[in-house]
């Protein structure tokens, strides 16, 4: 089942990270209002260093190399690592943004679904790092 699933999960995350990143890139990514705010309430604060415009940009950049890291058999440490440090940041609106991600109490917004759908990425980045350490 394995010669399946393992290259099904690469490619369901390199799609998922490489696609959103590009929309990022491209200035057409309809999370860009909620990563703008985010970026305002946090890194904005305490560094001048980066302009939104700027981080925006390598932001998805980032995403797109989680995406084709993921497709490269041997370097599933390198891109879970990646997948968690992205993991983090992804999900500190859920708690920072609370007016913009949840409606009431256990109702996202679309933006909190966004982020709350990160739990099936990390259980299929695990099977793949699962996998590789056991072949």
């Amino acid at each position: 089942m394995y010669r399946l699933t393992i290259p099904l999960a690469r490619f369901a995350i390199f799609v998922i990270y490489f696609w959103f990143g590009l929309l990022k890139v491209l200035g057409e990514s309809p999370a860009t209002p909620m990563v703008q705010t985010l970026f305002e309430n946090t890194v904005a604060k305490f560094t001048g260093v980066i302009s939104f415009d700027q981080f925006i940009i390598l932001f998805g950049l980032f995403e797109m190399v989680i995406g084709i890291i993921f497709l490269i058999p041997r370097w599933e440490k390198i891109a879970t690592v990646l997948l968690a440090l992205h993991i983090v940041t992804t999900t500190m609106p859920l708690f920072v943004l609370k007016d913009m991600l949840w409606t009431k109490a256990w109702v996202p917004t679309m933006e909190g679904q966004y982020i709350i759908k990160n739990i099936a990425i990390v259980a299929l980045a695990l099977s793949i790092f699962q996998y590789s350490r056991n072949r």
